[in-house]
């Protein structure tokens, strides 16, 4: 598992501590110049890559379950001392794992931050959920069959001439060259049977805030406004940007990152 963490500086505001998660396909990596922003106002940063994504080695293929596609989220934040509540941000895919942490560590988390994310209280539970939380897209995907052509598909990924088109239109031509170079098939079984039963509402408590992206062709705007309609947030930001706004609108995406804070963890 590929872990990237930063300290930050001893600056004056340095007090917020960010957990960064990605999205399908992605890793780390897509986080990269979040990182450097927020590291350098004098943040402390981590941003890992969930299994079978990135430099993780395992096969999406053969992971069958969310609990175990969610580990590493899971294992960092159970280190995390209780002095030192987080915000967690997840973008696209890596908001059910923002939703999954809700649930199992809501008193270590100071605010959850859904950037183009799947927004949904319980996981994908109802027909609904699954119309709402996923992508509109299809053709645009390639399926991959682990366990044979007779069995249904294991692993999909944005077909590869297309992820500039539809992920990355407003961001720079270099940010998605790196990108064609990283991205990995996402483990389908995991994401599609993701539900989370909430043994109290404690995880009901947890301040939510949610960044729309209005140019998106991935998680499209109707689908986001679905989701924020059915479960709320305390605010709703919203960003003129692609899928991608840590590519294509770091700064803008960073300054919001720091008010959010300001408001739930200053």
């Amino acid at each position: 598992m590929a872990t990237i963490e930063n300290g930050g500086h001893n600056h004056q505001h340095g007090k917020f501590h960010f957990v960064l998660i990605h999205g399908a396909g992605h890793g780390a990596w897509c986080w990269y110049k979040l990182i450097h922003l927020l590291q350098n106002s004098g943040h402390k940063v981590i941003a890992m890559d969930l299994t079978g994504s990135s430099l993780n080695t395992v096969d999406p293929d053969s992971i069958t379950s969310f609990e175990n596609y969610d580990s590493p989220l899971m294992n960092i934040l159970s280190k995390i001392p209780l002095s030192q509540k987080v915000v967690l941000v997840g973008h696209s895919a890596g908001g059910l794992s923002l939703t999954h942490a809700i649930h199992v560590f809501g008193h270590k988390i100071a605010v959850a931050v859904y950037v183009a994310a799947t927004m949904l209280s319980h996981g994908f539970c109802t027909e609904l959920d699954g119309q709402q939380g996923t992508p509109g897209l299809l053709n645009e995907y390639e399926f991959y069959h682990g366990l044979g052509s007779e069995h249904p598909p294991t692993s999909s990924m944005v077909r590869r001439e297309l992820q500039q088109e539809i992920l990355y239109q407003l961001s720079p031509p270099e940010d998605a060259a790196l990108a064609s170079l990283l991205i990995r098939p996402t483990p389908l079984l995991p994401i599609l049977t993701a539900t989370f039963t909430a043994t109290s509402e404690e995880f009901m408590k947890v301040p939510r805030v949610y960044i729309k992206t209005l140019q998106d062709r991935v998680l499209q705007l109707d689908k986001q406004e679905a989701m924020i309609k059915m479960w709320p947030p305390e605010v709703v930001f919203s960003l003129d940007t692609d899928h991608s706004p840590f590519f294509s609108s770091p700064l803008e995406l960073h300054g919001h990152l720091l008010q959010i804070a300001q408001l739930f963890a200053g």
